[in-house]
């Protein structure tokens, strides 16, 4: 779970400092974003339904492993995107680069062999060699992100009132 919560709060701590500059960037643009990258996290569903119930199911081979790659990604928000008429494209754009932030994330975990897994799957089929930053179950990257989160909120709250304030003064 700590390994969900990172992955939603980091597109809001990117894109946030940015909401400041760019006017078209707006609370609602960030949130689709942080729900984008719990896409490939998607692949947890393996814990409330197996993948033998599925492959029973259906008959044919099932695995909930190619959810958690680039073209997972780029498949799942696509058809999610498809619900918002006419803001489609913006919305697959920032459901992609939420799903992009939650693998380049994924990439940068502890992995025994040091390869991450295959994220890049279906444009490469090769794992890349990963740096080995975190570990998924440390606490301290939760941590870590929880802090820098209340910090960009604070600051966030802090811009939007100031701003308010300033712009009711004329000055």
């Amino acid at each position: 779970m700590a390994d969900l919560l990172t992955h939603v709060l980091v597109p809001f701590v990117l894109l946030t400092p940015l909401r400041w500059r760019l006017d078209w960037l707006s609370k609602r643009w960030i949130v689709l974003a942080m729900a984008g990258a719990a896409i490939p996290d998607l692949v947890k569903i393996d814990l409330v339904l197996d993948n033998g119930v599925i492959q029973t199911t259906l008959g044919v081979p099932f695995s909930y492993d190619p959810i958690s790659t680039l073209g997972g990604v780029l498949v799942i928000a696509g058809a999610i995107a498809l619900c918002f008429g006419e803001a489609r494209r913006r919305v697959y754009g920032y459901l992609v680069f939420g799903g992009l932030a939650s693998l380049v994330l994924d990439g940068l975990r502890v992995f025994v062999d040091g390869q991450a897994n295959f994220w890049l799957y279906p444009f490469v089929w090769r794992r890349p060699p990963t740096p080995s930053l975190y570990v998924s179950s440390d606490p301290r990257g939760l941590a870590v992100t929880l802090a820098v989160s209340a910090l960009v909120f604070l600051l966030d709250r802090y811009r939007d009132t100031w701003s308010e304030k300033y712009a009711r003064s004329g000055i």
